[in-house]
This record gives C-alpha cells, structure tokens and sequence, in this order.
C-alpha cells in the first residue's frame, strides 16, 4: 500500500492548479465527444446522405480543423491561450447543436466545416497553455496524465455513445455541446491567462528562432523536420481507423469484433500509461521515438500475417506499446522546441501535420489496399516504421541542440557608454534620444 501512495505521489504530486483544471477539462469534454464517433453512420442513416457525401462531410471537418489549428496556434500567441480557447469552445458547442439540426447536405456540410475549425482550435491553445504551467522537469509527467485522460474519456463515450444513440441521435449532439460548454466554464472561473512574454534585450543563443510570426517557424527546418517525421508516423497508426476494420470485414471479422479488438489500445493506455514516466525518465528522447516507430512499425507489419480476432488483437497490442512511448516524449520534446513568444504557432503547425495525416491516410491506404492488396500494404507500414526508427536516431541530436540553445540564457548585450565630451562640446550638444535600459 505505502508503494502505491509513493508511486501515486510520483506520478501526480507537484503539479500547478492550472493543469489539473485543464485536465479535468480534458477529461470532461472527452467523456462527452460523442458526435465524431458515429457521425458517419449519423449521416447515412438519419439524414439519408450517401456514402460519398459522408466521407465528404468528415473530410471537410478535417479541412475545418486544418485552418482551425493554425488560426488558433496564431490567436493564441497573439490575443492570449485564455481567449482564444474559450472562444474556440463557446464556437464548437454552438456549432454542434447546429450540426444535430442541420437538415440538407450544403448545410451540414457547412457545418461540418466550421465545427472542425472551431474544435480544433483549441488544441493549440491547450498544449501552449499547458507548457507555460507546468515547469519543465514535469512535463513528461503532466503530458502523460493528459493522454491518459484523453484516452479514458474516448473509451468511455464510445460505451456511453452507443447508449444514447440507442435513445435519440440528437441526444449525441445535445451532450457533447454540453460538456464543451462545461470545459469552458471551467475556463472562465478556474483558469487565468498564462502568456506573459516579455521582450528582453539582449542576443538570443544563434540559430533559434525567437520572433518572426508564423514565418519562423515555416523556416525553422530542424522543427519541420520533426513535423514531417511525425506526418509518416500518423499516417501509419491512422491505418487502425481507416483500413484496419475493412481488412477485418475482408476475414469475416464483425464490426462488433472490430470494435472489441480497437478498444484494446484504450484498455492498454488506460492501465500502462501512467507507468511510462518512470520508464522513459533520463532516457534519450530520440531513442526513446526510434524504439516507439521500431515498435509501432512491427505492430502494423504483423498484421499482414492476421486473420483471427486473437492475432489482430496481439498486433492491436504491440502498436500501442510504441504509441505509449512516442506520445509523451513528443510532447515534451515540441514544448523544447518551442520558443516562449511563439509558442501556440508551433503548436498549431505540429497539430496540422495531423490533420494532414488524417486526410491522406485512408486515400493512400486505400489506393494501397485496393490495387496490391492487404498484405502490400500491412508491410509497407512495417517498412515505414523502420525508416522512421533511423530518421529518428539520424535527426535527434539537432533536435537536442536546439532545445538546449532555447534553454540558454539570453546573452546579454553591453553597450558601452561613450566618452564624456568637453564641457564646450556638452554645452553645444543637446541629446535626441534616451536609450531604455
């Protein structure tokens, strides 16, 4: 029992009142997303769209989220973390119930639209707002309690999703606004604004990028190349929502079944995720990443050998033991890589490979399993994986460079005062300028 208290104090103790409210947050607007989960089937059986314009719906919310995410990386930096998310929800619980009524495909199309940018928009905000909080010594700790709330929460309104769709469609809509409204009030009364940059005078460490607007971090290559490095490595573990339950209907496998072998990486997280920290602590990150897409490749490359509900399980198992590695030590590693000032940009950007990935992977996995088949396209996700293990190792430490030059103090610049001028030569000259100090 003592053992359990300590680790428990470890794992949760020393943390800011700001980033529990956040995380209960977290926590209550996940229990609530219930609409994404059945909104495809949603809009074919109640509103008779077609499959076609379905896909097109959902694609148009990620289209949504797309602009979303980068418009609320810049809000954030710009206009404050504070207001920006609570406009962002107040915005997708109005949309929602918008959504829930909408009647006629334009219009639902819209709305579909809108609600990605608005949802989305926060996601930036959050993570900004969760760095400034939370010192830097725990964030490993701090991101992995936040994961494992995002994963509790999506579990849970899975079951409880189902329940109430059973009751009323609407119903779906009618909840998840509700808890986006209660995350936001929680917002409003618990939470303060935590951007407080101030501009320094003085030489920033060479190389780092310390102003610039979005323009700097589009030209910051070591971080777009740890932005494209992770649009490879969704579009490999985005295959689980796109193209592993066709495989499974393909083997005769229910949606049921899929279902139950899916939830697996909920349970998996749910019990595990908690013991990362002390697992990945001290370790190098870039190891840490070329271990988790090693794990995560061989995952989805297995699955080429399945045709059971137990061996999809067991692949469903092993790649969630690398998304458990990689998420908290990619968190961690965006907040080094992060200058203070643009910090929601950053955010932004890397929450936009995402959405990039969420768009192309059921069109390339598609393509893939269409035209060679499953087993092609298990094995090229096994390949990538692979690759992106050595990429990882290859580029981690430029990584590690930059994120200790952010750390470094700002070199202070010392003006030298010129010498007195004679007293003739004062009298004569008047000053123009004061110089701040």
């Amino acid at each position: 029992m003592r053992l359990a208290r300590d680790w428990f104090r470890q794992t949760t103790g020393g943390l800011p009142a700001t980033f529990w409210y956040l995380w209960a947050g977290t926590l209550i607007n996940k229990l609530g997303s219930f609409v994404l989960i059945f909104l495809a089937i949603y809009l074919t059986t109640v509103r008779g769209l077609s499959e076609f314009q379905a896909g097109l719906v959902l694609g148009l919310y990620s289209a949504g989220g797309a602009v979303g995410t980068m418009l609320g990386g810049v809000l954030s930096d710009r206009w404050g973390r504070r207001p920006t998310l609570l406009t962002a929800h107040l915005g997708a619980a109005t949309l929602m119930l918008t959504l829930g009524l909408a009647r006629g495909f334009s219009v639902i199309a819209a709305g579909a639209l809108l609600l990605g940018m608005f949802a989305e928009a926060a996601r930036p905000a959050f993570a900004a707002m969760m760095v400034d909080v939370v010192p830097e010594r725990d964030r490993l700790r701090a991101f992995t309690l936040n994961y494992w709330a995002i994963n509790l929460g999506f579990a849970s309104a899975a079951i409880l999703a189902g329940f109430a769709a059973q009751a009323n469609y609407l119903l779906l809509f009618v909840v998840d606004a509700g808890t986006t409204l209660l995350t936001a009030t929680i917002i409003f009364i618990k939470v303060r604004e935590t951007h407080r940059v101030r501009v320094r005078a003085g030489k920033p460490a060479a190389g780092t990028p310390q102003a610039g607007g979005l323009r700097a971090v589009l030209t910051d290559r070591v971080f777009l190349g740890f932005v494209a490095l992770n649009i490879f490595a969704a579009l490999v573990f985005l295959q689980h929502i796109s193209m592993l339950p066709i495989a499974m209907g393909q083997d005769g496998l229910s949606p049921a079944t899929y279902g139950t072998v899916i939830a697996l990486n909920g349970v998996l997280i749910v019990v595990g995720q908690l013991f990362v920290p002390g697992l990945i602590r001290d370790r190098s990150r870039s190891h840490v990443l070329a271990l988790a897409a090693l794990i995560t490749g061989i995952g989805f490359g297995l699955t080429a050998l399945a045709d059971h509900a137990w061996l999809y399980a067991v692949t469903v198992l092993i790649w969630t033991l690398g998304e458990m590695l990689n998420s908290p030590s990619n968190s961690t590693l965006i907040a080094e890589l992060s200058p203070a000032a643009l910090r929601g940009r950053y955010q932004g950007v890397f929450s936009l490979s995402w959405q990039v990935a969420g768009f192309v992977a059921p069109v390339v996995g598609g393509f893939v399993q269409e035209r060679f088949g499953n087993t092609a396209l298990w094995v090229g996700c096994g390949v990538i994986g692979c690759l992106l293990a050595v990429a990882q190792l290859l580029s981690g430490p430029a990584r590690e460079r930059r994120a200790a030059a952010l750390r470094a103090p700002v070199e202070p610049q010392v003006v030298l005062d010129p010498p007195a001028p004679a007293a003739s030569e004062a009298a004569a000259t008047a000053p123009t300028a004061v110089a701040a100090r």
